[in-house]
């Protein structure tokens, strides 16, 4: 297995995208929001993503060249198209721009609609605690893969919600989840790796856990019957908590929006239709409520009370949300991030097919 910096992985991502013909500043953005994903051990959303958006591209649903337009604005709220390009340009665009606002109003939410993936909601979220404001993303998916409680048929797909929030001795709070039990694209690491897979993730279309990679696989992405579980959950014998957090997440980042439901879209949907995938943005500066820095030095308490708490085990530190990413982050970039044989010759082949170069390289 190949162990590329960090510059090589967003050197890689930026060659392919240009190539496709992104304009290179949005191809910047978007290498920048990929490589930062894989650094925190979100393999499933980062380089290995470019598979999809190829796909995307050889469909014709995916036009990389447009660039993010603004639609409107009213008060502390704001309304973005992504014109159908990749998601992660129009979503930095639309969290700096709520952070924005926030700093005006201290509150600060925008839409946007006409996108497609964006990666890992939490690099969004991440924005706004970065600059001492509370972040919260949502999002509408293209996937169907849940498989709703007491159904056999996946419906909703793994619908993310990201939230962070500053703190001042410890690093940010960064809560970043599927609303399924894990996101599909991990169901396809696990594909790549040969790797079974875990228990409880996917079932069939009788509600049986499945744990052959491949197999697991099948049923994510490719068969209409069974799927992922949601989130606490073990499909029909599942809680509604789970898929009620998914239509959560589609009510803001789909219905408000204007963004299409999957299941209604795939039945008038022409291959090269874009997907037309809508996210949610917010942004609100904690001093609209208390005196500047109480909200940090009350949540650098709790976390000193969690870190404080008894342990199972005595060498294994209780976390919060956004430890593991920051430690996977300072590892990987001291050791490389993991590219599976597999996901290297993939890569290999898109970049050739671009007209792009081959860059990977070990740490």
């Amino acid at each position: 297995m190949l162990h590329a910096t960090a510059d090589s992985v967003r050197a890689q991502c930026l060659a392919v995208l240009t190539a496709w013909g992104m304009p290179e500043d949005l191809a910047q953005t978007t290498a920048d929001v990929m490589t930062e994903t894989d650094l925190m051990a979100v393999d499933s959303h980062g380089i290995s993503m470019l598979m999809n958006y190829e796909e995307m591209m050889q469909k014709g649903q995916l036009r990389i060249a447009n660039r993010p337009k603004e639609i409107r604005r009213l008060g502390a709220t704001a309304f973005l198209s992504g014109e159908d390009g990749l998601g992660h340009p129009v979503s930095v665009q639309a969290m700096e721009l709520a952070v924005e606002l926030a700093g005006t109003h201290g509150v600060g939410v925008v839409g946007v609609v006409n996108s497609h993936h964006f990666g890992a909601a939490g690099a969004y979220a991440r924005i706004a605690s970065q600059k001492g404001m509370i972040g919260l993303v949502t999002s509408s998916t293209r996937g169907i893969i849940m498989v709703p409680t007491g159904s056999s048929e996946p419906v909703l797909g793994t619908n993310p919600i990201a939230f962070s929030a500053p703190s001042r001795k410890h690093n940010d709070f960064v809560l970043d989840m599927a609303t399924t039990t894990v996101a599909g694209n991990k169901v396809k690491v696990y594909h790549l790796n040969d790797k079974k897979v875990p228990e409880g993730w996917v079932v069939d279309g009788k509600g049986q856990t499945v744990t052959d990679p491949h197999e697991g696989f099948e049923y994510t992405f490719k068969r209409k019957e069974g799927g992922i579980t949601p989130l606490g959950g073990t499909g029909a014998m599942g809680s509604h908590k789970g898929y009620g957090l998914a239509m959560l997440a589609h009510i803001l980042g789909g219905c408000l929006v204007g963004a299409s439901f999957s299941p209604i879209r795939n039945r008038t949907q022409k291959d090269n239709d874009p997907n037309n995938i809508g996210h949610f943005f917010l942004a609100l500066r904690p001093d609209v409520f208390r005196p500047e820095g109480e909200f940090e030095t009350d949540l650098d308490a709790v976390i000193d009370e969690l870190h404080g708490a008894d342990r199972v085990n005595p060498d294994v530190r209780v976390k919060v949300a956004g430890e593991p990413e920051d430690e996977a982050k300072a590892k990987r970039l001291a050791g490389g991030i993991p590219i599976p044989d597999a996901l290297d010759t993939l890569i290999k082949g898109i970049a050739e097919r671009a007209g792009a170069q081959y860059v990977l390289t070990p740490a």
